[in-house]
């Protein structure tokens, strides 16, 4: 920075200092938090819904974490408890966004008919791979998801259309080209970047999102059973979390506006691309990077638990005094989206002997818990993002460069779901207000400003 602008910016620092305290002073919800933590309420959904603590009790109490699509348990969807007429075992994926999308759980004819849909928008624009990704490879993958998006505007006779008949259609069409999206931009990326191979496998309707997934970014396009039923719970438990969400928030308040789609999801995949959020499967990845160079997989629990002390005291990995992985806005006594991930884990560890790597994380998982449970007092449990990194890792062989573009992927399909939801029975325009707290200047001559 300009030294200048250095002098600037310090000054700016000091004048415009916000006391902490002023929030409470003013009853302002910082980052939309309640005093204890949880999130102050901005709307009504029927799309999912979030469990982590008494929400009856005076005061919080801890409980077993929940999340509901469309008023139906996680474990039931990925159990299939509910509906035996599944396409196949690597088909949950659409099954899940029907039901997110419309409400119901469908009947294999109606499945049918919504996957027949879903897969024929897997195709991008004639020319679009050559002249878009090919030609324009990129360091980030996140923000070229945000580029493709914004694009795929201009290929939309209606763009700027926002009735709700066209916004479903223009929405699958972007959640349909999400896998390609995805696959050859990281093609282009190994290639242009890191000088490797590249190839490009076409899409193909046959198969389920979880299958092209793995199809396209691998080199003999070759998956097992096993392998496609876990990418699928994957994006299943990624589907949607609720409205308060971050990146689900800014499509809900972009949308509001009015603004197309292609707006609204260019802002979400921003929001989402950040370590506190979208990225923080990676945190935790080169957390255990490094504490499995150190203590290896054979590690006792005095280790384990030595290790976990120095992470929380700041002596260790980034020295930010967090246990990445651990801990939840909402989840207090457990997050089903772990566990949902862990189960699936377990059985794929067996086939790809991977149990000793398995029991590694699953040791140190219930060590963590106990050291911030003995040195901050409160109860906490492994995240969504614990066991997903070391699924696409370990078990999947997924680049890391793909864990978040993975994720959006998934999140899509929740965030067409709101974006619908919001317009149709909220309707206004999102517009919080906030307090200003600096000084008010008398006039100040022209001649004067600034000596």
């Amino acid at each position: 920075m300009d030294k200048r602008l250095e002098r600037f910016f310090e000054k700016a620092k000091e004048i415009g200092y916000i006391d902490k305290q002023l929030y409470k002073t003013h009853s302002v919800k910082n980052g939309l938090r309640n005093e204890d933590g949880t999130g102050v309420l901005v709307g009504l959904t029927k799309v999912s819904d979030v469990v982590g603590y008494c929400r009856e009790c005076e005061t919080k109490v801890d409980q077993q974490g929940q999340l509901f699509y469309r008023g139906i348990e996680i474990n039931e969807i990925v159990d299939g408890a509910r509906n035996k007429s599944r396409l196949g075992k690597a088909n949950l994926f659409e099954e899940t966004s029907f039901l997110i999308m419309f409400g119901y759980l469908p009947n294999r004819e109606e499945l049918e008919h919504f996957t027949r849909i879903l897969h024929k928008k897997f195709h991008l624009p004639k020319d679009f791979l050559e002249s878009k990704i090919l030609r324009a490879p990129t360091k980030n993958l996140m923000n070229k998801l945000q580029q493709d998006v914004l694009t795929l505007y201009n290929y939309d006779k209606t763009p700027d259309d926002v009735s709700l008949e066209h916004i479903i259609d223009q929405g699958l069409h972007i959640v349909g080209k999400m896998p390609c999206l995805v696959a050859y931009n990281y093609q282009s990326k190994v290639h242009y970047f890191e000088n490797e191979s590249m190839y490009i496998h076409h899409v193909d309707e046959d198969l389920s999102f979880a299958e092209n997934i793995l199809q396209m970014i691998r080199p003999d396009q070759e998956f097992t059973d096993l392998e496609a039923h876990l990418l699928d719970i994957i994006l299943v438990v990624h589907a949607d979390h609720g409205g308060g969400p971050n990146s689900t928030f800014v499509n809900v308040v972009m949308s509001s506006t009015g603004t197309d789609i292609y707006s609204s999801f260019a802002g979400a995949i921003g929001s989402l691309k950040g370590p506190k959020h979208g990225g923080a499967n990676i945190k935790v990845c080169q957390m255990m990077d490094d504490v499995i160079a150190d203590i290896g997989y054979e590690a006792s629990e005095a280790q384990i638990k030595e290790v976990c002390e120095k992470l929380l005291a700041g002596n260790y990995f980034d020295q930010r005094g967090l246990i990445y992985g651990m801990g939840h806005a909402v989840y207090t006594l457990s997050d089903p989206r772990s566990e949902v991930l862990k189960n699936g884990a377990r059985e794929l560890a067996k086939e790809k002997n991977l149990e000793t790597e398995f029991d590694f994380y699953e040791r140190f998982e219930k060590v963590a818990k106990e050291v911030i449970k003995e040195k901050k007092g409160i109860n906490v449990c492994s995240n969504v993002d614990f066991y997903s990194g070391f699924v696409y890792e370990k078990m999947l062989n997924i680049p890391r460069d793909l864990y978040t573009p993975l994720f959006v992927c998934a999140r899509s399909i929740g965030w067409l779901a709101h974006n619908i939801e919001n317009q149709m029975y909220s309707g206004k325009i999102v517009r919080p207000a906030t307090k200003y707290v600096g000084e008010i200047c008398e006039y100040i001559d022209i001649e004067k400003r600034g000596n």
